[in-house]
């Protein structure tokens, strides 16, 4: 029967139904409703509060980071407390119920996930990695009296090893906020966030592999002989310079001393060839494994390490257990630290004068022989005046940390598990066999036989440009070389075999490396289409312009490149280090999923 034939008290009995179920929806919109406004209202307020715990706990952290290097423990204890209460607070804020759901609803949801992450990370570090760090004695990582304390150094191993732990549990753990849908501030907020974890992680991770590896280096289980290599950048080479000059180390028991030391000239040249890789003969022939001074054409350091120890064996009957590779801007940042060293056969070195006496004024004032001689010794005074001199630790950590963020402090291990152990590291000087940011290689050999590396200057900038159909992404690198050579008046000894043509005109091969699976797509110097080199290192394609500046001449490179495949809006540039730093911009762009 319809309800047009129902009687009538059915009709009133179905209005009745009819109005208590709209009353009903109306009653429970108007509760969801006001629990929403409510929840939004909550959440608003406790994101008003964690904000301001957060912006506090910034503020305490940078004063921490400065009272530690400073060396001021009561005031850092102090700091650190006041850390600890903001940290716990913001992660409090961010942690109860009605935050909870505001974090499963539409929108709003992913924002509120991130800034819980935030304050859990702070909080994380501020309970379990900073405490760690401030009960490290600074002084026991570097050494005194002209020897390491190695007792010391492995009771600090394990507190650094906690620390370092803590950081990276953190980063792995804000490394998974997705960032594609958060407002600005939350993005910028979480990006600023792992960019500081990346380099306190560096930072924890590198006293790690030291506290772990210097005893058994040092001589904790038996002597060890190294070679000290000076890497020479005014002739320069991928690495950073020509290997110039060594010294033969020994080191027992933490106590480090000089033996004897040598030339690269002395070593001459080597007929038939060292054995190389066939992706670096097809590149540079067989110079690496003929010519000491060419042995870091590639920029692998272990590559060349390997082929200079085997030929010092072969000359001399010393078999090195590694190999360490400094340059003079190394020297003159620990002669910073320690003090005027006196040279024989040569000026005193000075922090502020170090780089043009050896890499300028040897040139004018000593023969081809004396100057090699000058170069060995001088890296061996000073590292002597490094173990024997009484410094402040924290400016020797200070030094090292820059150096090697530099990549002018590089250490290569011939016994392949403490080699493994360095692997992924600056130290070690190799570029990784596998991107987790687009990594573009520049990398410089002299081409013209000459030391004129000195008067050049160098600077790069690498733009992320379009995301490609194939899931790969254009990058855009201008790469500027330019010349403050003079137009007379340099000795031989400087303009050497002038292989430009012109004696003041450096020569300089520039070797380009793409991401791993990228490819290199055009190249152009001045804006005009150039030739270049190709070959292949691993998984990335090299291409190697050459470029001639005149005195007072700037030139551009312009290289335009594609990544493998990655959805990532930064890429990361990886440089020869020269005597003057180079001017570096990398311009980053939204990611390919935003």
């Amino acid at each position: 029967m319809t309800e047009r034939g129902a009687s009538p008290g059915r009709r009133r009995r179905s209005r009745r139904r009819s109005r208590a179920r709209v009353r009903r929806i109306l009653l429970v919109g108007l509760v969801v409703v006001s629990v929403l406004l409510t929840t939004g209202g909550w959440v608003a307020f406790r994101g008003w509060q964690a904000r301001a715990h957060l912006v506090n706990a910034a503020g305490l952290a940078k004063e921490l980071s400065s009272q530690v290097l400073d060396g001021d423990v009561a005031r850092a204890q102090r700091t650190l407390a006041a850390l600890q209460e903001q940290a716990t607070a913001a992660r409090g804020a961010t942690g109860d119920p009605v935050w909870w759901v505001g974090q499963r609803t539409p929108y709003a949801g992913d924002d509120l996930t991130a800034v819980r992450e935030i304050s859990v990370a702070v909080d994380d570090l501020a309970r379990l990695a900073f405490p760690t760090l401030l009960r490290v004695d600074l002084a026991s990582l570097v050494p005194k009296q002209g020897k390491l304390d190695l007792n010391r150094l492995r009771a600090v191993s394990a507190e650094v090893s906690t620390a370092d732990q803590a950081v990276r549990r953190t980063a792995q753990r804000l490394a998974a906020v997705p960032t594609t849908n958060l407002v600005a501030q939350v993005r910028d907020a979480v990006t600023a966030l792992r960019s500081e974890l990346e380099q306190l992680g560096e930072l924890t991770s590198a006293a790690d592999r030291g506290a772990r590896l210097l005893p058994p280096l040092l001589g904790a289980g038996g002597p060890r002989t190294y070679l000290l290599v000076s890497q020479n950048p005014a002739e320069l080479r991928s690495t950073g310079g020509m290997f110039g000059a060594y010294a033969v180390l020994r080191a027992e028991d933490g106590r480090i001393r000089m033996v004897t030391q040598g030339t690269s000239t002395e070593l001459k040249f080597f007929d038939p060839p060292l054995k190389v890789a066939p992706e670096t003969r097809r590149l540079w022939a067989d110079l690496p494994g003929m010519y000491p001074a060419d042995v870091n054409l590639d920029p692998d350091f272990p590559t060349a390490a390997a082929l200079y120890r085997e030929m010092v064996r072969r000359r001399t009957g010393t078999t090195a257990d590694g190999v360490l590779a400094v340059d003079p801007v190394v020297l003159s940042y620990l002669l910073g630290a320690i003090g005027p060293v006196p040279v024989p056969g040569g000026p005193a070195l000075a922090g502020s004068t170090a780089v043009r006496t050896l890499l300028s004024d040897v040139y004018r004032d000593l023969d081809t022989n004396a100057q090699d001689e000058f170069f060995a010794t001088a890296a061996a005074r000073v590292f002597d005046a490094m173990f024997t001199k009484t410094v402040d630790p924290r400016s020797l950590l200070t030094v090292f940390n820059r150096s090697i963020s530099e990549r002018r402090i590089l250490f290569w291990s011939a016994r392949p598990e403490e080699q493994r152990a360095l692997a992924g590291s600056r130290l070690a000087g190799q570029l990784p066999e596998k991107d987790t940011v687009p990594t573009v290689g520049v990398f410089l050999n002299d081409g013209s036989g000459a030391k004129l590396g000195y008067y050049l200057r160098f600077s790069a900038t690498l733009t992320v440009g379009d995301c490609q159909p194939d899931g790969r992404r254009e990058l855009r690198l201008r790469i500027t070389v330019g010349s403050t050579a003079p137009r007379s008046g340099l000795s031989r000894s400087v303009t050497g075999l002038a292989m430009s043509g012109d004696k003041y005109t450096p020569r300089t091969f520039v070797s380009v490396f793409t991401p791993t699976g990228g490819a290199v797509l055009t190249g152009r110097l001045d804006g005009r289409d150039t030739a270049m080199g190709s070959g292949t290192h691993g998984r990335r394609q090299v291409a190697v312009a050459t470029v001639e500046a005149k005195p007072g001449q700037t030139r551009t490179l312009d290289v335009t490149l594609l990544t493998g495949q990655t959805g990532a809006g930064s890429a990361e540039l990886v440089l020869t280090p020269t005597v003057t730093p180079w001017t570096t911009r990398t311009v980053n762009a939204p990611s390919c999923e935003q």
